[in-house]
């Protein structure tokens, strides 16, 4: 990358254990690693970015190819970014399509469940504890 070699390493190395001492190296090494990495991270995700920036303004150019030729007669590559549109369009709308298997009953279908004396006895209790305590601050 910066076309350093093994001895110019080791003199970095050399320097460095004199300049900062060999309680300190270990530390000013690990530093320098996370930079690096830090820095690896970024222009990796940059180059993701940018890369489907490219491939979205090429799917938009191909499709404004498409509508110019009313999408008929599409080259191959046009007729690929077509239906690339295509089908991720139908993926978005997919979880808003109503779909019989997967609706959820509504709140009248739902089976009634009567409560059990558990939860009425834990809900006075909740009650009376609420109202000994707003009665303790209104006589305070």
């Amino acid at each position: 990358m910066f076309d350093i070699g093994f001895w110019e390493l080791m003199l970095i190395a050399v320097i460095g254990l004199l300049v900062l001492g060999p309680e300190r190296l270990p530390v000013a090494i690990r530093t320098v690693r996370d930079w690096v990495n830090g820095v690896r991270q970024l222009s990796q995700s940059v180059k993701t970015e940018l890369k489907e920036e490219l491939r979205i303004n090429e799917l938009h150019e191909n499709l404004k190819k498409a509508e110019q030729n009313n999408f008929e007669n599409l080259a191959p590559d046009v007729a690929e970014s077509v239906k690339s549109l295509e089908e991720a369009a139908n993926m978005v709308n997919r979880p808003y399509e109503p779909n019989a298997a997967e609706q959820k009953p509504s709140v009248q279908e739902a089976p009634q469940v009567a409560p059990s004396a558990d939860s009425e006895s834990a809900a006075n209790k909740a009650l009376t504890k609420e109202n000994s305590s707003a009665n303790d601050k209104q006589s305070s």
